[in-house]
């Protein structure tokens, strides 16, 4: 959670902000902080460098978490929690990281402990997850399914 609300503040954003007005928000700021701006010699070339590799990061995980990014990829995320079985999972403050079988992985955030420790202890992890963690918190998909040729 601590990251969408700093990624958030970043661009000065509300959940309501759609992609187009993110966009547009990104492209202000990294006009004002690109480093190609400033002189090599200029103080604030090193700040505008780590400015705007925050930016960058921020936008892009904006986009990861956007209601219309899940839009766009509901059907692979529908297949993915639906049909593959949970290869394994990690829980690190209140993000919890589940990689599937046919291997994407999904960051799930505000997860809270008490949550993490009955799907541990749940005799089906799979159908603890359906219920209780993939349709209730906000997540981004991490890395794509491996597909056979």
């Amino acid at each position: 959670m601590k990251r969408i609300i700093e990624s958030k503040k970043i661009f000065n954003v509300t959940s309501s902000t759609n992609l187009a007005e993110l966009k547009t928000t990104y492209r202000n700021l990294m006009k004002e902080w690109h480093p190609d701006k400033f002189k090599e010699d200029d103080v604030q070339l090193e700040m505008a460098e780590a400015k705007s590799k925050t930016i960058i990061e921020a936008y892009h995980f904006l986009v990861s978490i956007s209601k219309e990014t899940h839009l766009a990829d509901a059907a692979e995320y529908t297949a993915t929690t639906t049909t593959s079985g949970i290869d394994d999972y990690q829980y690190k403050n209140l993000i919890l990281k589940i990689t599937f079988q046919n291997g994407s992985s999904y960051e799930y955030f505000g997860v809270p402990k008490s949550v993490y420790n009955k799907m541990s202890n749940a005799s089906t992890l799979a159908r603890f997850a359906r219920r209780h963690i993939f349709h209730s918190f906000v997540y981004r998909n991490i890395s794509q399914a491996v597909v056979a040729k």
